[in-house]
């Protein structure tokens, strides 16, 4: 199992959510994606992400700068 970190500090919805989808879809399932954004929205759709396309939000947390997300790649 390896972690990805993928820094989309300063992009506006959707693009975190579609950044973190395409970045997800190259990982074996089982591999970590560390996500770190500034848009408040993230905050709902990294979850609902994970959620609807079976993957595990394993951490979120707010940070000076926004937000980081911690998922898990499903099956």
């Amino acid at each position: 199992m390896s972690e990805t970190l993928l820094d989309l500090k300063g992009l506006k919805c959707p693009l975190p959510v579609l950044k973190a989808r395409k970045a997800m879809s190259r990982l074996p399932a089982g591999d970590r994606l560390v996500v770190l954004t500034t848009d408040p929205m993230a905050e709902i759709d990294i979850p609902h992400f994970c959620q609807e396309n079976g993957h595990t939000l394993v951490a979120s947390e707010r940070t000076e700068f926004g937000h980081r997300f911690l998922l898990t790649k499903g099956a």
